[in-house]
C-alpha cells in the first residue's frame, strides 16, 4: 500500500512538472505579445496583462522549483511549500501595485488608448487555454495536498479573469471609444491581485484542502 501511494505521488508531482513547464512556456510568448502590443498601443490593462503573465511565469518557475526539490528528495515538502506560497505572494503585490498605480495615473490624466486588434486576439485565446489549465492545477493541487500549487491555480484563474476585463476594455474603447475602461479595468485586476497576495503572504495553512 506504501508503494502504491508513493508511486501515485511521484505521478502527481510529475504532472504538476509538466503543468509548470506549460504555464512557463505559454506566459512567457504572453508577455512579448502583450508588452509589445501594449506599448504600441498605450493600454495600461495589455500591458498589465503582459505583467501578469510574466508574474505567471515567475510563479510557475517557483513551482518548478519547490516540485523538483521534493522530487528530488531535497528539503521537506512544507519547507519548500511555506517558501513557495511567500514568493508567489510577493509576485501577487507587485503586479498589484505597479497596475494599480498606472491605472490611477491614466485615469487622472486622461490617457486614452489606441485600438488594439493583437490584444484582443491575446485575450480571447487566453479565455480559452487559461480556465482549462487553473483546472488541471487544482486537481493536481489536490492530489499533493499542496498550498503553493493551489495558490499558482489561483494566479491562473486570475489571468483568466483579466483576459475577461482585459478583452472588455480594448473592445468597448475599440467600437465605442470608452477610452477609461481600460484603467477601470486595471485597478479592478489590481485589487485581486493584493488581496490574494496579503492573503498568501499572511497564511500559515499549508493544506490546501
Amino acid at each position: 500500500m506504501q508503494i502504491a501511494t508513493v508511486s501515485q505521488r511521484d505521478a502527481s508531482l510529475h504532472k504538476g512538472l509538466r503543468l509548470e513547464y506549460f504555464t512557463l512556456t505559454w506566459n512567457t510568448l504572453e508577455a512579448v505579445v502583450g508588452l509589445t502590443a501594449g506599448i504600441a498601443a498605450g493600454s495600461v490593462a495589455l500591458v498589465g496583462f503582459a505583467l501578469d503573465s510574466i508574474v505567471e511565469a515567475s510563479s510557475g518557475g517557483i513551482l518548478l522549483w519547490r516540485l523538483h526539490g521534493e522530487a528530488h528528495g531535497g528539503r521537506p515538502a512544507e519547507e519548500l511549500e511555506r517558501r513557495a506560497i511567500r514568493l508567489v505572494a510577493i509576485a501577487f503585490l507587485a503586479l498589484a501595485a505597479y497596475v494599480g498605480s498606472r491605472a490611477v495615473f491614466d485615469l487622472f490624466s486622461g490617457a486614452r488608448p489606441e485600438e488594439s486588434t493583437v490584444g484582443i486576439v491575446l485575450a480571447i485565446v487566453s479565455l480559452m487555454v487559461m480556465p482549462v489549465l487553473a483546472w488541471r492545477k487544482r486537481v493536481v493541487a489536490r492530489e499533493l495536498d499542496s498550498r503553493a500549487l493551489q495558490a499558482d491555480s489561483t494566479q491562473t484563474t486570475l489571468c483568466t479573469y483579466l483576459s475577461a476585463i482585459l478583452l472588455f476594455g480594448l473592445v468597448t474603447n475599440a467600437l465605442f471609444g470608452w477610452w477609461w475602461a481600460d484603467p477601470v479595468a486595471g485597478l479592478g485586476i489590481a485589487a485581486f491581485a493584493a488581496k490574494e497576495g496579503r492573503e498568501l503572504w499572511t497564511t500559515k495553512d499549508l493544506c490546501c484542502r
